[in-house]
């Protein structure tokens, strides 16, 4: 499955009506081969996520919540129904297509960092930004490391950084192209409990403050407590969709 977040043209993305959808999935399967045989991972996902949610994905390993992740992003294709983000539909388009709108449109932040070891925090988080032709790529990094807390860490290696700011990194990345949607996966998987706390609390606070969409996969069901929507994933399917009043309340 190829993670080519770095490419992206001028997208067709019509975020014009407020109203509308901002995630839309009908009847989604997805079907991956194996030496046993056919394996289901996803069946009958139906899902909409307005624009400004916050919405946690929890279930038990396996259960096919990274994978949902993956069709949202348009890293794995659904082998049946519509994916539609942003008001374009996944169905049919080439992998050049899906990277130009995840370039402009689709921050993604891993559980591993993905970082590329011999460039500095602001090399790494300027690269997708100069392969995507964008303007001032190196100011625009400069700007998401200076919102995720590193403007004094810009000349710093990933080897010189601790962990948790080696996901703030990785965050800014997410965050430099000004993305409306934010998918993260367990990116709180490989950090001690402090230090994934306050990775939430930038995260949240880049949703508050940009009205982003945060589409969080977590085991922890505290922090998908902090999402306003909670939904459970069992055996490929949704099986609850909840939203936290107390979170709400908050």
């Amino acid at each position: 499955m190829p993670l080519d977040i770095y490419t992206h043209e001028t997208s067709e993305i019509n975020m014009t009506d407020a109203n509308s959808s901002l995630i839309h999935l009908t009847d989604v399967e997805l079907t991956l081969s194996s030496d046993a045989g056919d394996v289901e991972i996803l069946r009958g996902i139906d899902l909409d996520v307005g624009s400004g949610e916050t919405v946690g994905i929890v279930g038990p390993s396996g259960s096919g919540k990274t994978s949902l992740l993956m069709i949202l992003a348009g890293l794995e294709r659904a082998t049946k129904g519509s994916v539609r983000v942003g008001g374009i539909a996944f169905d049919g388009k080439s992998e050049d297509e899906l990277a130009r709108v995840r370039g402009e449109q689709i921050g993604i932040v891993f559980q591993d960092f993905h970082l590329i070891p011999n460039m500095t925090a602001l090399e790494n988080v300027a690269l997708p930004l100069e392969l995507s032709g964008g303007n001032d790529p190196f100011k625009r990094a400069e700007e998401a490391l200076v919102e995720v807390g590193l403007g004094h860490r810009i000349t710093h290696y990933p080897g010189q950084l601790s962990g948790g700011e080696q996901q703030r990194v990785a965050l800014a990345r997410a965050l430099a192209p000004r993305p409306a949607l934010i998918l993260a996966d367990e990116p709180t998987g490989n950090l001690d409990v402090e230090t994934g706390e306050k990775i939430m609390d930038l995260m949240f606070g880049v949703h508050e403050r940009n009205d982003t969409t945060l589409v969080l996969v977590t085991h922890e069901m505290r922090l998908a407590d902090k999402c306003a929507r909670r939904i459970s994933i069992a055996d490929g399917k949704i099986v609850a969709d909840d939203h936290n009043t107390v979170e709400a309340a908050d």
